[in-house]
């Protein structure tokens, strides 16, 4: 019989951090300064910047990545809090920003091997989802 290790638990825990963490604010309550769906955005950010952390811990990036990553959720928070400085913030600025937290968050997952794999092989690789031969970090 095999022995048990930790690892797969640790992946396990990692994975389901970064799947949960981005979506715990999401009802948040809406008496705050902003509007529910801006609340919302700042704590996906704040999830997404968690779950760097976490990956850094956990030995799954290196600092480096882990620097990249955080200094782009940074300047994605920075936009953010500009753009709903009266409380809200434009519909198409919150889907570009949402966007942009989405594709930190893709390269977190590729990076920690969270992403799920699409493609057969057949072109030299497995891609994550999102991300082929043409994509810029692919």
């Amino acid at each position: 019989m095999r022995s048990f290790t930790t690892k797969p638990l640790r992946t396990a825990a990692l994975a389901a951090l970064l799947v949960t963490v981005p979506f715990a604010g999401a009802y948040a309550a809406s008496t705050s300064f902003y509007g529910p769906r801006e609340t919302v955005l700042f704590d996906q950010i704040q999830g997404v910047d968690t779950g760097i952390r976490a990956a850094m811990q956990a030995n799954k990036i290196k600092p480096d990545e882990a620097r990249d990553l955080r200094r782009q959720v940074a300047q994605l928070n920075r936009d953010a809090q500009r753009a709903a400085r009266d409380g809200t913030m434009p519909a198409t600025q919150y889907r570009q920003l949402l966007a942009q937290l989405d594709d930190v968050s893709q390269k977190l997952r590729a990076a920690t091997g969270g992403a799920f794999l699409i493609g057969n092989g057949g072109d030299g690789g497995y891609y994550p989802n999102g991300y082929g031969p043409s994509h810029p970090n692919g």
